[in-house]
């Protein structure tokens, strides 16, 4: 089954290692195939990879795009090393995370980085307003993302099965 993507005037997603622009009307686009995609909305770059989170989602979507997984591994370890030792509350996330890149799920490692910056986020706010610490039931990342995600078994490298917005 084809994944039915449709594009906003001017907006842009990778499709493999391409970048396709769309021009100023909508379209929509029937994609087939395994190679990997990303809409213009969840890509990071460098610049806007601003918080250990957003870096650990970077590295993610390295290894997503990559053919050349192993020169992005190293770094995506150091990174989540860090971050969890920063803050041990990431533990599930990471986990999660990592497991999904083992099995070679890339597309949900993604989807479960996203949840990791929303969590990162949280603690921000609670180190902002000087609340004691994040309630247990959003420490295991059963709270934040309610109802993103998918758990399809099938999700290596394209995320044709699963629905990107």
């Amino acid at each position: 089954m084809a994944l039915k993507v449709e594009l906003k005037p001017g907006e842009r997603i990778i499709i493999g290692e391409s970048v396709i622009t769309n021009d100023n009307q909508r379209t929509r686009l029937f994609i087939e195939g395994d190679a990997p995609i990303l809409r213009e909305k969840d890509i990071l770059t460098p610049e806007t990879a601003d918080t250990p989170a957003k870096r650990v989602y970077l590295a993610v979507q390295l290894m997503y795009l990559s053919t050349d997984l192993e020169r992005v591994k190293e770094s995506y370890f150091t990174l989540v090393n860090d971050i969890v030792k920063a803050a041990p509350s990431t533990i599930p996330y990471v986990t999660r995370i990592s497991n999904s890149i083992i099995s070679g799920s890339f597309y949900k490692a993604l989807k479960e980085a996203r949840k990791l910056i929303e969590y990162e986020g949280t603690l921000i706010s609670h180190v902002q307003t000087g609340s004691a610490g994040v309630s247990e039931n959003q420490s295991g990342g059963t709270g934040i993302a309610a109802g993103t995600g998918s758990d399809s078994a099938d999700e290596s490298r394209s995320p044709a099965s699963a629905d990107q917005g």
